[in-house]
């Protein structure tokens, strides 16, 4: 096995670069998720579909607690994986992601416990929807957010030729602007700073 450490010289900077794509798919639906999990709280009474008190946009501190405070970590997460070109900084919104997909499946067993709140009763007459609501407002909702934020982070954990290249790529286009700063107008010459062109050296008569 090849150690693709060895095969580029870019450096840690170089190392940690990687192409935006990475953890976009990921990223993409931890956001949503995300997005998803801090409104329907407050959204879902419009379609008769909620936990109570089923009011729109009613507030209480078990929602803020369990469903908007995970929702916006994970809306968060989600957008550092999805912009950033930054290993470190895209696992860290994968861990971000992680912990709000954590919390959304075990909140509601631990906020009798933490005293955050009575989280309702889901308004539903079936056996059936009553499960649904459960899994789409906490339990599945977080197992779905884990899933994404963890295959994200095995991915960012791996450095692929692909990152080479585009390291490298990053690294010469970096070089070339570095090189045309360098480089000033003198009388119609071009010198490049720090060293003496041909024409510039001068012998004094002894």
């Amino acid at each position: 096995m090849v150690d693709v450490d060895e095969k580029v010289s870019t450096g840690r900077g170089g190392r940690l670069r990687i192409p935006r794509s990475r953890g976009a798919l990921g990223g993409l639906a931890v956001l949503l998720l995300g997005i998803w999990g801090a409104l329907i709280p407050f959204v879902g009474p419009y379609f008769d579909f909620a936990y109570t008190p089923d009011e729109a946009w009613a507030w209480t501190s078990a929602r803020g607690w369990l469903q908007v405070l995970p929702g916006v970590v994970a809306i968060v997460g989600g957008l550092l994986m999805l912009m950033s070109r930054n290993r470190l900084v895209a696992s860290f919104g994968g861990w971000l992601a992680v912990a709000a997909g954590a919390w959304f499946v075990i909140g509601p067993f631990l906020a009798a416990l933490l005293r955050l709140g009575d989280i309702g009763e889901p308004v539903a007459t079936t056996d059936l929807k009553r499960a649904l609501l459960q899994l789409t407002f906490f339990y599945g909702l977080g197992a779905l957010i884990l899933f994404f934020a963890a295959s994200s982070l095995g991915r960012l954990s791996v450095r692929s030729t692909r990152d080479i290249a585009f390291a490298e790529r990053v690294g010469a286009d970096q070089r070339r602007v570095v090189e045309k700063e360098e480089v000033v107008p003198d009388g119609g010459a071009h010198t490049t700073t720090g060293r003496l062109h041909p024409t510039d050296i001068r012998h004094r008569p002894v």
